[in-house]
């Protein structure tokens, strides 16, 4: 078996809003086989600029784009394929934008490999050890208390018994931080979690208060207080909080993972599969059960993603939360023909070959706006 193509196919519903949503759009990779078998995958990044990766052609031996590295290989080879298109963009990669696309691609691939045998992926990845994983509900802030109040409200009353509000507007002014807190809290009411994602607003001593004011309304972790690159930071905000401490979800691969790991910066470890793939994941799942930290998901994008996020993680023993984006989007919604959403508070874990999911077809001919290598 040989991989043939390696598809980009960029999709959009609607004008993108200014709001920190990366279900707004959405890139597609598609591999294609000459014996008719596909995987798709999904790259959480700009589109455009994946594509661009992926579309590159040749310029030296360490600066490829990926669609050539790949053409006339054996697809199964996930492991030697992951090394060779990190070796092949090695000048323009490493730990960012490429490393995501190279994540798109391996999804595609442990989709196909799974077709293949005939198999889910979690079972390739050594078995899963949950049907069901509790999902919590991720949006963003309203703009003031009262409206995170009702979203808050919405949410647990949909069934979660969890709810992660993110991103603007916290960080324009120590009072509204807290507003915006106590909203959440009110929300959810005193028996449901409350998860607070600040969208990297802060200096490590801002967050360190923060975190002591919001250790009043039981949150259950402060995310990205810092910017994503402040591993020291995040090390010294963690070893002095009074909540969990959790970020990630902005890194792609081992070597962007590795420092925040070997300095056990963080009590939870959010990891995107679409900024990863499972290759990458995998290592990252092992590293992070070395240090007695935890693990959770990260996904603001496709019902791809979701899948993907529930295969890997549904194989960590003690998987204990997953994102699950509730923002309403075609994108988010319409991009497979099945729904994976949550039902009384609980995601189920596809048993399907590969991903376990589908494309939607007639969506993807109604949103495409670019396509490559087809």
């Amino acid at each position: 078996m040989k991989i043939t193509q390696v598809v980009c196919q960029i999709l959009r519903a609607g004008p993108a809003e200014a709001k920190t949503s990366s279900c707004q759009d959405l890139v597609l990779v598609r591999v294609r086989t000459d014996t008719g078998l596909e995987g798709v995958g999904e790259a959480d990044s700009s589109p455009e600029v994946v594509k661009a990766v992926v579309d590159a052609p040749f310029s030296h031996n360490v600066a490829c784009g990926l669609r050539e590295l790949l053409l006339g290989e054996n697809p199964l080879e996930t492991e030697r394929l992951w090394q060779k298109m990190y070796r092949g963009s090695m000048y323009f990669g490493r730990t960012s934008v490429t490393v995501s696309a190279m994540g798109a691609i391996d999804m595609a691939l442990w989709d196909l490999k799974g077709k293949h045998f005939g198999e889910p992926i979690h079972r390739l990845l050594g078995g899963k050890r949950h049907d069901q994983i509790p999902a919590y509900a991720s949006i963003l802030f309203g703009q003031d208390r009262s409206e995170t109040r009702d979203i808050g409200q919405r949410w647990v009353e949909a069934g979660y018994r969890a709810v992660k509000f993110g991103w603007e507007p916290m960080g324009q002014s120590e009072a509204l931080d807290i507003e915006l807190v106590r909203g959440a809290r009110e929300g959810v009411g005193e028996d449901a979690t409350v998860l607070v994602d600040a969208g990297c607003v802060w200096e490590a001593r801002t967050a360190l208060a923060r975190a002591r004011s919001f250790a009043d309304y039981r949150i259950g972790w402060l995310e990205e207080p810092l910017q994503q690159s402040d591993v020291e930071g995040y090390a010294w905000l963690r070893d002095r909080s009074p909540v969990s401490i959790a970020a990630g979800e902005g890194e792609c691969g081992r070597d962007a993972f590795r420092p925040l790991i070997d300095q056990r910066a963080l009590d939870v470890y959010q990891v995107d599969l679409a900024r990863n793939g499972f290759t990458e994941a995998a290592y990252i799942k092992n590293r992070v059960e070395e240090i007695g930290a935890r693990l959770c998901n990260h996904c603001y994008t496709s019902s791809i993603n979701v899948a993907a996020g529930l295969h890997w993680l549904s194989t960590w023993r003690d998987a204990f939360l997953f994102e699950d984006c509730v923002e309403e989007s075609p994108i988010r919604s319409e991009v497979t023909t099945e729904t994976i959403q949550a039902r009384d508070g609980m995601l189920t874990v596809p048993d399907g070959p590969g991903l376990g999911v589908t494309v939607n077809e007639d969506f993807v001919r109604t949103a495409l706006v670019a396509e490559s290598g087809a």
